[in-house]
């Protein structure tokens, strides 16, 4: 394991969701744009996604995370706050890699909305068809 002098930054993406995050060391602290992380999230499965890449790698209580997180729902923000905490541990240490790569949580979900095209409603539905 490599001894951290400074903070350790990332970024997670989802959808429009960007978050920043830093990491140290310290006692499990994770904040979301200054409010603890249970306050900001207020749903169980958003709580199990952001904490994930720390249970499987056995470090709940060991980092301290401090999170800006902008744009998109709260489940895109949970992913991308997931995603970060995924890509922070590997450059701690990269023996997390393989773990994290298992359960798909180092991938970023590319997928993103349709645009609207001109000439149609929406980006694929068309206006209604009147034949008289």
């Amino acid at each position: 394991m490599i001894f951290i002098k400074k903070m350790i930054h990332t970024i997670g993406r989802r959808k429009t969701a960007v978050a920043r995050m830093y990491m140290k060391l310290g006692s499990g602290l994770i904040k979301v744009n200054n409010l603890p992380y249970k306050n900001y999230f207020n749903n169980n499965l958003l709580f199990n996604k952001i904490s994930k890449p720390l249970l499987l790698t056995y470090n709940k209580n060991k980092f301290d995370f401090y999170i800006k997180v902008s744009g998109g729902g709260i489940n895109s923000q949970a992913e991308a706050i997931s995603l970060a905490i995924s890509r922070a541990l590997c450059k701690f240490d990269i023996n997390y890699k393989p773990i994290l790569k298992e359960q798909n949580l180092l991938t970023r979900d590319p997928r993103m909305v349709e645009r609207k095209k001109y000439g149609k409603k929406k980006s694929r539905k068309n206006f209604q068809f009147s034949k008289r």
